[in-house]
């Protein structure tokens, strides 16, 4: 019956050679490309649990008086979005599981991607021809984020509260633009009653996941076009690919790894609490709260804002460019043009045009290796110094004396990691050089001896 199906389907379609050669296409054998593809499990389950949650949500921040099983909240004014996420919390079959597995898997998410395209960088796989693939990779890393963002500000709680009003004052800090940019996005002064909301859930469901599903599939087209690259060894080469097949090979690896991220992602939503709104309670002008931290992809930014001394660039009596502006904005378009730029600014220093096909090890770049993990460290301590308020509570370590380390150590560490990594790397070079002439030798020896019997 199954022959007879796939003739008949053969014969009236012509499909046949591009199934074959689809399932003979090879993938490497090697874990660290599974990252991209737990990022694209990750996405699927996102759009999952999102469209469950899409059903209960209200984008509405008129103001109620909530009367939910949640006693402490009893009583209390809240929006109605704030109050439907309590409802899908507490009163909706499986609405917390949902919620919280939509939650981790946006982490893991972001996470895989990241993880992803340190894997890219630090073995040159962004080099000729997939550049574009990478710049693709890139900005699906920017829109992630900011769909991140959106979503847990949709909550309308006070962390979620206090990051959009964080987010509209740096928008209101960029030269020239910043007000007018501020109102368009808002559509008035933040708070207020306004369609913002509105403007954010749709941005949220509907525009930003189908610009990451068209990202997604440009990057998995290119992908399959140039094909993947792989790590040199005794077989493979430039022009010789070596893997395993699509089917029967990489097909029940591949949907494996989708039921284990899965299933992990739903563990995770059921056992480990993540973003417990009751305990934030509903945004108001009026409260705030120390305890709260934004999700670790936005660490980095809150780092940023609290590093930068009090600087405004005045002239006259006007404030060009106001504090914020430089951890909130500049900070991060900084990070992604490196990111952006590398491939042209390496194939420019190096001269190097040519095709490559096969990977580098780290210790293979030095210079790349040494900026890259430069660059990693000085982000990863602005990281850290967004937590500077919670290791002061936590340990008693004083937060103004935090910051002032900080700001020294985001300019001395990465240099000091950059000349080590580059050092260590040239002496890994030199240690495969000299075990290679040793094993030479040991071997024309070997032939000399066998020569002399």
């Amino acid at each position: 019956m199954i022959r007879g199906l796939v003739r008949f389907l053969d014969q009236r379609s012509g499909t046949a050679p591009l199934v074959r050669k689809t399932l003979r296409y090879l993938f490497p054998d090697h874990w660290s490309f599974l990252l991209g593809e737990v990022a694209l499990y990750a996405f699927i389950v996102l759009v999952a649990t999102g469209t469950y949650l899409a059903l209960f949500y209200q984008d509405s921040t008129v103001q109620v008086v909530y009367h939910g099983p949640y006693v402490p909240l009893q009583g209390q004014q809240m929006s109605e979005a704030y109050r439907s996420v309590m409802d899908i919390s507490t009163t909706v079959k499986a609405g917390l599981l949902i919620r919280q597995t939509h939650h981790w898997a946006a982490d893991v998410f972001i996470a895989a991607i990241t993880l992803h395209l340190l894997r890219i960088f630090f073995t040159g796989a962004y080099r000729k021809p997939r550049e574009l693939t990478y710049w693709i990779g890139v900005t699906i890393l920017t829109v992630a984020l900011l769909e991140g963002y959106l979503g847990y500000s949709l909550v309308d709680d006070l962390l979620s509260g206090m990051g959009l009003a964080i987010g509209y004052g740096v928008a209101l800090s960029i030269p020239f633009v910043g007000a007018n940019l501020a109102s368009l996005i808002w559509d008035g002064p933040f708070p207020g009653q306004h369609a913002f909301f509105a403007r954010m859930y749709i941005a949220h469901v509907f525009l930003i996941p189908a610009l990451i599903a068209v990202l997604l599939t440009l990057h998995l087209t290119l992908v399959a076009l140039r094909h993947h690259t792989q790590f040199r060894s005794r077989r493979a080469t430039e022009r010789k690919i070596v893997g395993v097949p699509l089917y029967p090979g990489q097909t029940p690896r591949s949907l494996g790894l989708f039921f284990a991220v899965t299933g992990v992602l739903f563990l995770l939503g059921g056992l480990a609490q993540i973003n417990p709104i009751w305990l934030w309670g509903p945004y108001h002008t009026y409260t705030s709260t120390n305890g709260a931290q934004p999700d670790w992809y936005l660490g980095w930014l809150i780092g940023g804002l609290r590093l930068m001394p009090g600087w405004d660039f005045v002239i006259g009596k006007y404030t060009v460019v106001p504090n914020p502006f430089w951890g909130g904005a500049l900070f991060p378009l900084a990070v992604f043009a490196f990111l952006y730029l590398w491939p042209w600014l390496e194939r420019r220093a190096t001269g190097d045009t040519r095709y490559h096909n096969l990977l580098e090890r780290p210790r293979d770049a030095p210079v790349r290796t040494a900026i890259g993990l430069g660059v990693l460290t000085f982000i990863f301590l602005i990281f850290v110094a967004g937590s500077a308020d919670r290791i002061d509570v936590l340990f008693g370590i004083s937060y103004t004396a935090q910051i002032w380390v900080y700001r020294v150590m985001v300019w001395v560490a990465p240099v000091v990691v950059g000349l080590v990594a580059h050092r260590v790397c040239v002496e890994l070079q030199r240690g495969e050089l000299v075990e290679r002439d040793r094993e030479r030798a040991e071997e024309e020896a070997a032939v000399a001896a066998a020569g002399s019997r």
